[in-house]
């Protein structure tokens, strides 16, 4: 249990101007991957290869967005949501990842972002949520130069067809994932073990980014804003080791993508780890300055903490880094860090809560690169809900999530309290979901879903965050009292 001073920030003001909304992804959230055209994604792939995720799960159905889209909507308008943060299938827009686009993908999306735009919620659209056309991995992947070329094709399309309306563009979320779990340890799609193929894919992921925001400013007509979403790691110590295990996984984890997107260079000392593994010869004259592009604003993805020591080679080796190890490591170069248990308390995805890691977070970024707005692009929980049936229907009293969020709410506030230029907050998720390698077993949402009949309930987490948004102060959490 936290301290009680934790609890006493109910009450926080948020400044009217400071936008407050929800997320998903399109893979988690839309189902029907066969329809309309839609191509498939090297994440169809994964999920229907045995043993990759569990239970067998897929997103073939998932939360059928594709067809309740309006209904959804409708629901964010009920929850008053300000914003909302979608992703667009790159295989509903170019079925192959290259070419003439799909006219029916394009149609959904537009209807997508006009029914925003009538309920009053900012469209905030992300190009690429981890859904690879499987023809572009078939033809090597992120790791080869030509998908950054194909991205900025699909950017370039996809802002002719919405440019008009999309008011934040968003290139990437989470290159670390697609590079390092997908390339790297193979636990994400397309499941792949190669240090080399992970670093590959960094630099491509980083260049197709800076393509992209050039394409979308010169095809997007209301003049958006751009951005990239990066899950930065809190990176914490516990002995005399761990600082030189804090500065390798920093390089690798942050480093390797702010540095190039936001300095126009890749850390010598992420050179000099990785030369075992790679040459980066991938890099080539005039690529940093096609990275580094201005952006409006910085999307930043928080959760958990992790903490680092080197290893001493004899004792037995931990290697908790919170993501689902599948035979390979996510971290080339290095190898000898360990990764500790954590404090809990901890979510039902074992990760463990830690709301002054969001603080410290934002505070270092705004040490780093001052000049920068930040947005929270997700923040959120998965908890073991359960589903209570009263007179008045059906209820999740989710007191876990609703603390959660509560916390966290007050370590941004704090942030911006010292001077943290963040414009606003994403809460992960809208809706539970596929949650990636664990299927459905995991619900970040705040809006149950019943996989069986897709009946929407409003968690009290909902409810909370329509308060919230009402009356621009920070609620009570529930565990306040306890």
């Amino acid at each position: 249990m936290p301290p009680a001073s934790d609890y006493r920030d109910h009450g926080l003001e948020f400044p009217p101007e400071f936008v407050i909304g929800s997320a998903t992804a399109s893979y988690q959230i839309e189902g029907a991957a066969r329809e309309d055209g839609r191509g498939p994604s090297i994440w169809d792939t994964f999920s229907h290869t045995p043993g990759k995720v569990w239970n067998g799960d897929t997103g073939d159905v998932a939360d059928d967005h594709y067809h309740r889209w309006e209904s959804d909507l409708d629901l964010m308008a009920e929850l008053g949501l300000q914003s909302y943060r979608f992703s667009i299938a790159w295989p509903r827009i170019q079925p192959g990842g290259k070419g003439a686009i799909n006219p029916a993908g394009v149609a959904f999306y537009s209807r997508l972002v006009d029914g925003l735009l009538e309920r009053g919620i900012r469209p905030i659209a992300t190009l690429y949520h981890w859904d690879l056309p499987q023809e572009l991995e078939d033809a090597g992947g992120w790791p080869a130069r030509d998908t950054a070329y194909r991205f900025a094709e699909y950017a370039a399309r996809t802002a002719e067809a919405l440019g008009d309306r999309v008011h934040t563009w968003t290139t990437l979320n989470e290159p670390w994932c697609s590079a390092y779990l997908g390339y790297g340890s193979g636990a994400h799609a397309p499941g792949r073990t190669d240090g080399a193929a992970a670093l590959a894919a960094v630099h491509h992921l980083n260049l197709a980014h800076g393509l992209a925001v050039q394409e979308l400013r010169r095809e997007a007509s209301n003049d958006p804003d751009v951005s990239i979403t990066l899950n930065f790691h809190v990176i914490r110590g516990d002995d005399d080791t761990s600082p030189e295990a804090k500065r390798r996984i920093d390089a690798l984890a942050n480093r390797a993508f702010t540095h190039p997107i936001l300095r126009g260079e890749y850390p010598a000392d992420l050179l000099e780890d990785t030369a075992g593994v790679t040459d980066w010869s991938f890099v080539r004259a005039g690529d940093l300055a096609e990275i580094n592009q201005p952006i409006d604003v910085l999307g930043v993805n928080y959760y958990s903490t992790v903490t680092v020591r080197m290893w001493d080679g004899v004792s037995p080796r931990s290697t908790n880094d919170g993501h689902k190890d599948m035979g390979g490591s996510p971290w080339p170069g290095s190898r000898d860090v360990e990764f500790l248990p954590q404090a809990g308390p901890y979510t039902a995805m074992g990760w463990n809560i830690a709301p002054d890691g969001l603080e410290e977070l934002l505070l270092s970024l705004k040490e780093q690169f001052p000049q920068q707005p930040l947005l929270i692009t997700e923040n959120g929980a998965a908890f073991d809900d359960v589903v209570t049936v009263t007179d008045a229907g059906k209820r999740v009293h989710d007191d876990e999530r609703v603390d959660y969020l509560v916390r966290h709410f007050a370590a941004a506030h704090r942030a911006m309290q010292q001077g943290v230029d963040l414009r606003g907050y994403q809460v992960w998720s809208l809706l539970d979901n596929f949650e990636w390698g664990y299927g459905y077993s995991k619900r970040f949402g705040i809006v149950r879903v019943d996989y069986d009949t897709q009946e929407r309930i409003l968690k009290d987490s909902a409810l909370w965050l329509r308060e919230l948004i009402a009356t621009r102060r920070l609620p009570a959490s529930p565990l306040a009292e306890r």
